[in-house]
């Protein structure tokens, strides 16, 4: 097993932080098959997490504290609903409601105050209860075999799950909230280069909890990876 990871400080989510689908994705990297991937406290960036491996599972330490755990979830399954096109999504991306300040504003996967992001920008889609992003993935996702790492497909499923929880809710009244858990079943890579399509939708609502379903598609409408995010809302004074 690998001695310890690294989240580069250029894979934020906020401010301070690792990106929560990127972090989830080095833990998840450990396994195989789909996984359930907990964040415990926030991703320090630039600092060896050490793996610890378990029956079944993984947890990653900074330190002697847990930051994330990973463990197989062999009977994930998820209803995706009927695909969104690229030309939907690329119309649904006009109706992204980031904000170019805030603690998500330099989000490497989502931000509009840094030009170097991955381009998801999820809107609504017209007609549907479903947020939508078109995605292109840019060569320097890939590996040395020319495809896109693992961790940067649980990137991109991580940002879209906000907006597609709290897709009902006032922009004004839209909650400070963070990814508490990611559950993702990869059943392909995406191709560099070529358009893709993530789409999420709400599961639910509850006190500080709210849940919501992600799937990467191809442009044709294949599902090439799909997931359930838990999304917290710090208690105040947190």
């Amino acid at each position: 097993m690998t001695a310890s990871v690294i989240v580069p400080r250029r894979f934020n989510g906020p401010l301070e932080n690792g990106n929560g689908g990127y972090s989830a994705g080095l833990a998840a990297g450990f396994l195989e098959g789909p996984v359930e991937v907990t964040l415990r406290s926030p991703v320090p960036l630039d600092t060896p997490l050490r793996p610890i491996a378990e029956d079944g599972a993984v947890r990653l330490l900074a330190g002697d504290e847990t930051i994330l755990e990973a463990r197989r979830a062999p009977g994930f399954e998820i209803e995706v609903p009927g695909p969104v096109s690229a030309a939907q999504a690329r119309q649904a991306m006009a109706r992204y409601l980031g904000e170019e300040t805030g603690p998500f504003s330099r989000c490497f996967v989502c931000g509009v105050a840094r030009e170097d992001t991955l381009g998801v920008f999820s809107g609504r889609v017209e007609g549907r209860d479903i947020v939508a992003s078109a995605w292109t993935p840019p060569q320097w996702t890939a590996d040395g075999d020319g495809q896109v790492r693992p961790e940067f497909v649980w990137s991109v499923l991580d940002c879209p799950t906000f907006f597609g929880a709290y897709m009902d809710i006032d922009v004004e009244e839209l909650p400070l909230s963070f990814l508490g858990r990611l559950t993702a079943r990869i059943e392909a890579l995406p191709a560099i280069g070529e358009e893709h399509v993530l789409m999420s939708w709400p599961l639910g609502i509850d006190g500080r909890k709210a849940e919501s379903g992600v799937a990467l598609l191809t442009a044709g409408g294949e599902v090439l990876a799909a997931a359930r995010a838990v999304l917290i809302e710090p208690r105040k004074g947190e």
